[in-house]
């Protein structure tokens, strides 16, 4: 260990006695290596963004000492009047590796806001400017940079006096002076990495740009999609004739007709009321009230969103009750309201181990009885309409009919006894999905295998009495078999016959009396399977499908969808650019074209691979659409052909964006390239034209100037970079001068513009995707907690506060505005929903609603959930 102790100390002080010279060279000269450290010691993990400071500086050391001053604060005397101050550097504006050494920190305790303006043609990773010889010798200076770095940083708080480098100012033992350019430039931090960004010579302070929420906020318009891929009890229709519905944590309240807008004139309004996924519905015998219990979820700091069953009334949308707050398990699996004495019970199945079975009163939203039902799956439940002391619960491999003695309607008195469904010398089936009570008492299962058995009652064996000592029990008196597959749905009708929805054939089929075949249709195939059935008015069905559709027809006729949506989790979202029309694309490979003011789906083609990014030509007429292969395709929005189709890497791209005058597509992707490509006129035709190479990282977002010549990119690495196209694809390494470059479009996440959106706290994931309006009076983020913000334009106030909107249940991959800023597109990542919101108040299509019961604070970070 001495040895090693000794060794130690030789090598620090060579490093030491170097490291003057390093500090000491001519300002013109190459500055510290790229694998310097990207922030200083003691910097936490994750750091708000924060307004470090407003200028650049120039060095003046003596000595390479570890400073206790804060990082960004000057603790130096001004400027020199003779000192080159004219701004430049080679360095991106985030922290990332591929930055030139003029922005990498110093030694530890020594933060640089920006560095010292020296027009020099300082070598970047991928240039090719050294020679092979020269290579090997910069290697080595990197290396005894960054083990002088390792050696320097080791040292505890104590050994730098005690203080925290992030907190305590400049002293006299700080042997580095940081001079300062007012109004030149400021700082943020994410995961520890440093992002400089320049301040436009038009702003002469940053108080006078607008620092509160937006006048603009948003309105839910129509909600694209509904969740039948993994959810059951999710279709009903209300006294009212509208078709109740959930997806995300929307519930949905659908008029087919009546209305503006829609497929045969319809209209939709919401439930907002939830904060994580609905997961079940139920409606009450009144046809006015609904129960909706939602999955448990985390907030965005992390802490459980416990599940609860919301009581709200049709009409008003208003909640009545809030159910179970704290009594269930990673959330409510099923619901049913008592028939018989007029809805005044509610039946819950939480998705615990146990799947805990309880009555609550649904007035006064006590609980009156709890019981451990099974550790099997439970997939429906219901209370026996002509007595509500009997319910009944199905799921995988059991029926069970229990009796519930209410106790005198004392809370926690109630007690429920299980009697085992028996199957005999029936097969028993893996599943029983679905279940319906007939008029005369008797029970209908639809299961697994296909077949419809027909459950009577009868008086128990008193030798084998049920565990309740009920004195009636249930066994099988027939069986039909029904369908080819599952059987997912049951429905019975208002004349008496029962409806049966098939999983694999897709039929829809009407019983009568002795489960005698009267009448049956078929699904379409890319529609899916039956998932639930409504009967609408008259002979109307309401069908609603795994694939995420709603059809409405009937059996004689056939049905047409009204409500379509994805499958899978979604990604790839752009606007056309004089319609109200978008395009969206996921993982389950399909592109879709949707009618914004028809609020329905216009076309859809089969990818074969997952679509990850999407963008339209100019002119409208053909679509560039990105793949997880390295792919992408170009496509005529009128024949849907492909007529284009090329392969850049093998690596997936992340964003594909037209030139504001359609002459270049720009391609980005996980192989830290931007590819740019010549395109004819109609957008049909594309050559390369060249490859942006100088990210460290993948690239996540890219933006065209106006005049369509520089792109701005984002990377994974927190990079800031600009590029040259028009003049051979090469990096302007003098960020400066791009300070007052306009942007056509700004959807990349990191900018001076934008760089108030970032929350406190973040980790540099948080943002998914961002959107200037057209008009540039407002910024739309999506964010990985599931949420949509709105902040005034520019938003260049650290922590700026924003207008919040909830209703995704997933994280928000993407957001982007209609043509004419009068509407909102944002995309939920995997509960595969698309929003689509109307923009009210200044610059949007109609007055600003009343003022909530919440209005937002001015204070930094603050937010208004609307």
């Amino acid at each position: 260990m001495e040895l090693v102790k000794a060794a130690l100390a030789e090598a620090l002080r060579l490093l030491r006695l170097q490291a003057p010279s390093t500090s000491l060279q001519d300002p013109g000269t190459l500055g510290p290596p790229r694998d310097s450290p990207a922030a200083p010691p003691g910097l936490p993990p994750t750091c708000s963004p924060s307004l470090v400071s407003r200028g650049t500086q120039t060095e003046a050391e003596t000595e390479v000492e570890p400073s206790p001053g804060p990082p960004g604060l000057s603790n130096g005397p001004p400027a020199p009047p003779g000192g080159s101050e004219e701004p430049s550097g080679t360095q991106s504006e985030g922290g990332g590796s591929s930055s030139s050494g003029t922005g990498s920190p110093g030694p530890p305790g020594i933060l640089r806001l920006a560095q010292p303006p020296q027009r020099t043609d300082t070598p970047r990773r991928n240039s090719s400017s050294s020679s092979p010889s020269e290579r090997p010798r910069q290697k080595l200076s990197r290396k005894a940079a960054s083990s002088a770095n390792l050696l320097l940083r080791s040292g505890s708080t104590e050994s730098r006096g005690g203080k925290d480098p992030l907190s305590s100012p400049g002293g006299p033992g700080s042997r580095r002076s940081n001079y300062n350019l007012e109004g030149i430039s400021v700082k943020m931090f994410l995961r520890g990495r440093p992002i400089t960004m320049y301040i436009p010579s038009g702003i002469r302070s940053l108080e006078e740009l607008p620092s509160g929420p937006p006048p603009e906020t948003l309105s839910l318009d129509w909600v694209y999609g509904y969740r039948g891929r993994d959810s059951r009890s999710n279709l009903f229709v209300l006294r009212s004739g509208e078709v109740v519905y959930f997806i995300a944590c929307v519930v949905v309240l659908y008029r087919p007709g009546g209305g503006p807008g829609g497929p045969g004139g319809g209209g939709q309004r919401h439930y907002r009321g939830h904060t994580d996924c609905v997961r079940c519905l139920a409606v009450h015998p009144d046809g006015v009230r609904v129960a909706s219990g939602q999955t448990a979820g985390v907030d965005k700091d992390g802490k459980p969103l416990q599940p609860v069953v919301h009581v709200w009334d049709s009409e008003t949308l208003l909640k009545l009750q809030e159910i179970g707050l704290g009594a269930f398990e990673r959330g409510v699996g099923a619901l049913a309201f008592s028939v018989v004495d007029q809805g005044a019970f509610l039946c819950v199945v939480d998705d615990s181990n146990e799947h805990m079975l309880s009555v609550w009163d649904c007035s006064r939203g006590t609980k009156l009885a709890e019981i451990k039902s099974t550790n099997d799956s439970v997939l429906a439940v219901g209370f026996n309409p002509r007595d509500s002391s009997s319910i009944v619960t199905s799921g995988k491999s059991h029926v069970h009919f229990w009796n519930w003695n209410g106790g005198t309607g004392v809370p926690g008195n109630g007690t429920l006894t299980r009697k085992q469904g028996v199957f005999g010398k029936y097969k028993k089936p893996k599943f029983i999905p679905c279940f319906v009570f007939l008029p005369d008492g008797d029970i209908l299962t639809g299961d697994s295998e296909g077949n419809i058995l027909t459950w009577g009652r009868s008086l128990s064996d008193s030798r084998t009495p049920g565990r309740g000592g009920a004195k009636e029990t249930y066994g099988i008196v027939a069986q039909a078999h029904a369908h080819e597959g599952s059987i997912f749905a049951l429905c019975l009708r208002r004349d008496g016959t029962v409806l049966s929805g098939g999983g694999r054939d897709r039929r829809l089929v009407q019983w009568g009396p002795g489960l005698v075949a009267l009448q049956e249709a078929e699904i379409p195939e890319h529609f899916g399977a039956v998932r639930a059935i409504a009967e609408g008015p008259g002979s109307e069905l309401l069908v609603g499908t795994t694939k995420n559709a709603l059809l409405r027809g009937d059996l004689a006729q056939g049905f047409s969808p009204v409500i379509q949506g994805h499958t899978d989790e979604l990604w790839g979202l752009c606007t056309h650019p004089f319609q109200n029309r978008f395009l969206t694309c996921g993982h389950d490979r399909q592109l879709c074209l949707w009618d914004g003011e028809g609020h329905a789906l216009a076309w859809s083609i089969d990818l074969k691979e997952t679509g990850l990014c999407a963008d339209f030509h100019p002119s409208g007429a053909v679509v560039a659409v990105g793949l997880n292969t390295g792919r992408w395709l170009v496509l005529d929005t009128e024949t849907r052909e492909i007529v284009s189709d090329i392969t850049d890497g093998n690596e997936q791209l992340s964003v594909v964006r037209y030139s504001p005058d359609g002459l270049y597509l720009a391609i980005g992707s996980h192989d830290n390239m931007i590819y740019i490509y010549s395109v004819s006129s109609d957008g049909a035709k594309s050559s390369r034209f060249g490859r942006c190479v100088g990210h460290s990282s993948f690239i996540t977002h890219l933006d065209w100037s106006k005049d369509g010549n520089f792109i701005m990119s984002n990377s994974g690495d927190y990079e800031i970079l600009y590029w040259d196209v028009a003049g051979g694809c090469k990096l302007l390494r003098n960020r400066y001068e791009s300070r007052d470059r306009e942007w056509a479009t700004y959807t990349c996440v990191l900018g001076f513009h934008v760089y108030g959106v970032w929350p406190d706290g973040s980790d540099g994931t948080d943002i998914n995707s961002l959107c200037r309006s057209h008009n540039e009076r407002v910024v739309a983020v999506a964010d990985d907690f599931c949420k949509v913000h709105l902040f005034q334009y520019p938003c260049a106030h650290a922590k700026a506060p924003s207008l919040v909107y909830g209703g995704h249940g997933s994280h928000v991959t993407s957001v982007r505005f209609t043509h004419d800023d009068s509407h909102l597109i944002s995309l939920g990542g995997k509960d595969a929903s698309i929003f689509q919101w109307r923009v009210l108040g200044a610059g949007g299509t109609g007055p600003v609603p009343t003022t909530p019961s919440r209005t937002p604070s001015l204070s930094p970070a603050s937010s208004l959930d609307v």
